[in-house]
Parts: structure tokens; C-alpha cells; sequence
């Protein structure tokens, strides 16, 4: 067994790492885009004055950064050649994230709002996947010309985690001679409604509460007079740009419709695995990162003339959290190595319990590592001259948004007890088993 970073990989994070040197740390440093990343970063970001909203310079900011990754070739990476990527394995992009992470906060890597100079762009795939020829042939050139901006309208304000009972319906109608869709409901966190064009509606076409098929994805315009963002939800982390939006008698042509009629789970589920693993991985590279730091501050640190760093009571928790990190990056690394291997159906039945436990995992430690950071660090930790604050307020939210701890630890017990996955007909037949010796005792 070779656990070796692979050398195509490794000269890659050389030539990002060159990238950044030569073009986004420049761009970082002019105009005092420094106060984006120092201790003005919350306020710098946040238009407190107009919803809580990204203020605009922030966001010209991070969509420059992203041009010039796309124009050196980076931003596609994980994409397929045939829309300008590079075929990027999810071990590849499990390893560029991680790395991209364990730098710390800058305009290379922004996780607050997904941003990185390697993107990942879901939705590109789902077209290819799902869409019509037209849709394909439109907005796939249209995303990365930032003309085609799509949010997710999926959880709703009283169905967080169980879409299958959502209240959002959507009912044919014919107007003008052109068959359609009318769609009436409200979803909660449509992240990027304040700049996007389209948001991928997800609405009850046919079937009862509860039940997975009957649910459909139908583009709806935004700027559609029925669309309204009703008010932006602040967080933990601001700027926001997390509404709650209703859709009143929003009427779409079945040209609008987005994959099979009935089968828009199947959407929100396509790319979850992909996301899961390359957000587990970032969430490694940020606890690395608090880790790193602290054993550095503790070293040079030295309070009643000794090093902070001779003491157990620092040296021990920081060990706990070391080892943690590096047992997750295998894990990491062989997941993300194995969907490599198979095709994407058989990920989830096989493999769907390895991505929940790196990612559940990654996450609370990310918050475990910026926590401890704060402590070993003592006053100026808990101060926002350091980006442990910003580390722990990001990263809290992946153990809800990302699918919930629970629902992830979940769904790691189906496939440990056999209620689902590979060990399902073992289960059966050991119970069958145990029955049948039952009635002979």
C-alpha cells in the first residue's frame, strides 16, 4: 500500500502554490483588502446598513480572485475536460482542499461563502446529468459567464432535514397555448438570492407527504414578481446571505422543469457525497491550521520564563487533537480514493457511511481545534487579531448545513446494523437464522 500523495497531485499544489504567490496574494495585499482577513473582516464583509448583506466590494473582490484562477486554469479543475476542467479525482480534490485550508484564512481559500481558487461547481454536473439538450446547451456556458445564477430552494421553514414532507406545491397550468408550471410556497436559507437569476425550486408535483417521489425541480426566475425574499436570516457568522423567500402563484413553462417529473430528490442527492468529502476535507485543513498555531504559540510563548509549551496541560489536548487529524486524513484520503474507483451509484450504496463519518467528524474537530486555539492562545486568541473566532463561527454551521451530525451518524448506524448498505442481506439472514434455531430449541 502506497500512502504517498501521487506525484501529478503534489506538483499541482506546487503550481497553486505558486498561483497565490504570484497572483492572489498581490491582489489580497493592494487597496487594504487586507481588512477583509485581519480583525475587521466581519465588519469589512457585512453591509450592516442594508440587511446584513455581502457588501459589494467584498464580493467584486472574490469574483476577481475567481477570474483569474478560471483564466490560469484552476477554477474547473474538478470538472471534466469537456467544460474547461481537468478531470480532478475527488482524491485530488480532497487533497487541494485540505492543503488550501491548512494556510488559513485569505483570498486564496474563503470557505465563509464556498469560495476557493479550486471551485466546485455541482450544479455544471447536474446539468450534464439531468438537464434537456437546450438547458445544457444555454446555461452551461451561461454559469461561467456569471449570466446563469442558480440558488437551491429546497428546505423549508417548518422541514429542515425531511424534504419529503415539504408544503411547497406546484400545479399544471396552461397560459397562452404553453403548458406550465404554477408554483406557491416558501423556502428557508436560498443561499444567494441577493445576486442570482434562477432558483432551483424544489415542489410537491404529485404524491402524498412523505413520500420521496412526487417532488419536482422547476426553474423559477427570481426576478419573477412573485418571488420575494421575505426577510435574510443572521447568523453566527455574518455577512448573510441566507434568505427566507415565497413564491406566490409563480407561473413557469415545463421548459423550466429540471430533470424527471417526480424525481427531484434524485437532484439534491446527486452530488451529496462529492460535497460532503471535499468539505470534510477543508474542515481538516482549518483544524490543522488551529493546531499548527497553537504549537507554534506555545513554543515561542513564555510565561514565568519557561515555554507555555512545557506544560502538560497544553501539551496534552493539542496531542488528542493531532492525532485526531491524522488518523481523519486517511480516512480522508482512502474514501475519497475508493469513490474514485467505483461508479457514483455504487457510492451510496457502499460507501455512503465512510463519507458521513469523515465528514461529521472533520467538522466537530474543526470547532474541537479552534477552540483549543482560543485557549492555548489565552486573551489574543479570544480577540478577532486572531482568525480562531472566525475558524469556530465558519465551521459550526457544516455540522448543521452539510446534513446534520445526527442525521450523518444516522446514517452511518443504517449501514453498521444492516438496515441499509452492503451488510443489509447479512443482517437478514443471521436474524432469519437465529429465528429458525429458535423454533427447534
Amino acid at each position: 500500500m502506497d500512502f504517498r500523495i501521487p506525484p501529478d497531485i503534489a506538483a499541482y499544489l506546487d503550481e497553486l502554490d505558486a498561483f497565490i504567490e504570484r497572483e492572489i496574494k498581490p491582489l489580497q495585499a493592494q487597496d487594504d483588502n487586507e481588512r477583509f482577513f485581519d480583525h475587521r473582516r466581519e465588519w469589512a464583509r457585512t453591509d450592516f446598513d442594508h440587511g446584513g448583506l455581502p457588501r459589494k466590494e467584498w464580493e467584486l473582490l472574490l469574483r476577481e480572485a475567481r477570474r483569474r484562477a478560471d483564466a490560469a486554469g484552476h477554477y474547473r479543475y474538478a470538472l471534466p475536460k469537456e467544460f474547461g476542467g481537468k478531470d480532478g479525482t475527488n482524491l485530488g480534490m480532497a487533497i487541494i482542499r485540505e492543503h488550501l485550508a491548512k494556510k488559513g484564512l485569505g483570498l486564496h481559500n474563503d470557505l465563509q461563502n464556498e469560495h476557493s481558487i479550486v471551485g466546485n461547481v455541482p450544479i455544471v454536473l447536474m446539468l450534464r446529468d439531468f438537464g434537456t439538450e437546450e438547458q445544457k446547451k444555454t446555461l452551461i456556458p451561461a454559469i461561467f459567464e456569471g449570466k446563469f445564477i442558480a440558488t437551491f430552494g429546497l428546505t423549508e421553514p417548518d422541514h429542515g432535514s425531511d424534504a419529503t414532507h415539504m408544503e411547497t406545491r406546484a400545479v399544471p397550468e396552461t397560459r397562452n397555448g404553453v403548458k406550465g408550471w404554477l408554483i406557491n410556497g416558501e423556502k428557508m436559507w436560498t443561499t444567494g438570492m441577493h445576486v442570482a437569476t434562477h432558483c432551483m425550486v424544489f415542489a410537491r408535483t404529485s404524491g402524498q407527504d412523505g413520500d420521496a417521489s412526487g417532488i419536482t425541480c422547476l426553474f423559477a426566475p427570481a426576478n419573477d414578481p412573485g418571488v420575494k425574499i421575505e426577510e435574510y436570516l443572521w447568523t453566527f457568522n455574518m455577512p448573510t446571505d441566507h434568505p427566507r423567500v415565497s413564491f406566490t402563484n409563480v407561473w413557469v413553462p415545463e421548459t423550466a422543469m429540471f430533470g424527471p417529473l417526480g424525481g427531484g430528490l434524485s437532484l439534491a442527492q446527486h452530488f451529496v457525497h462529492e460535497n460532503r468529502i471535499r468539505q470534510a476535507a477543508s474542515s481538516l485543513g482549518a483544524a490543522e491550521y488551529c493546531i499548527e498555531e497553537s504549537v507554534k504559540y506555545a513554543r515561542l510563548r513564555k510565561p514565568f520564563g519557561e515555554a507555555l509549551a512545557r506544560n502538560q496541560a497544553i501539551q496534552w489536548p493539542l496531542v488528542e487533537l493531532a492525532t485526531q487529524a491524522e488518523m481523519l486524513r486517511l480516512l480522508i484520503f482512502k474514501t475519497a480514493w475508493e469513490m474514485d474507483q467505483m461508479p457514483k451509484p455504487e457510492v451510496e450504496k457502499r460507501l455512503s457511511d465512510k463519507v458521513s463519518m469523515c465528514n461529521y467528524w472533520a467538522n466537530r474537530l474543526c470547532c474541537e481545534a479552534a477552540d483549543r486555539a482560543m485557549q492555548v492562545h489565552g486573551g489574543i486568541g479570544y480577540s478577532r487579531h486572531k482568525p480562531f473566532e472566525h475558524i469556530y463561527r465558519h465551521h459550526r454551521r457544516y455540522r448543521i448545513t452539510e446534513g446534520s451530525e445526527e442525521i450523518q451518524m444516522r446514517k452511518v448506524a443504517g449501514h453498521l446494523f444492516g438496515y441499509m448498505g452492503p451488510r443489509r442481506r447479512e443482517f437478514a439472514e443471521m436474524e432469519a437464522q437465529h429465528e429458525a434455531a429458535k423454533k427447534k430449541g
